[in-house]
């Protein structure tokens, strides 16, 4: 069972959720926005990133670039960018999947295939 985190009018996540259905894979979808990854999540996603905090983030985003992350993101703490992330899903890089194999942010094909 794969858990994406999705925005339904984002074409990335799409294809990765039709990428999945094609392969009849089980998923649960969650709307990033209303529900967004909880601060666990975030952290465990956080550790298939090699810690790298920045991936996490949806920096081509509206509300990324309105808030004016790019400047306020290598001064904040981790547990700051996590609790930031849990409140704000328009924050957080889409499509957000993790499954019991491991988990990604985005879409790569080849790296979907390894969390099956």
């Amino acid at each position: 069972m794969l858990r994406i985190y999705s925005y339904e009018k984002c074409s990335t996540c799409l294809n990765a959720l039709k990428f999945a259905s094609a392969r009849g894979w089980k998923t649960e979808v969650i709307p990033i926005r209303e529900r967004p990854p909880t601060k666990a999540e975030l952290k465990k996603m956080l550790g298939y990133m090699n810690g790298e905090i920045r991936r996490l983030f949806n920096t081509s985003g509206l509300d990324y670039k309105a808030m004016g992350m790019k400047d306020k993101l290598p001064s904040l703490s981790e547990a700051e960018a996590i609790e930031l992330l849990s409140q704000n899903g328009n924050l957080v890089k889409r499509p957000f999947v993790l499954g019991t194999k491991g988990g990604t942010v985005g879409f790569k094909p080849e790296e979907w295939e390894k969390l099956q």
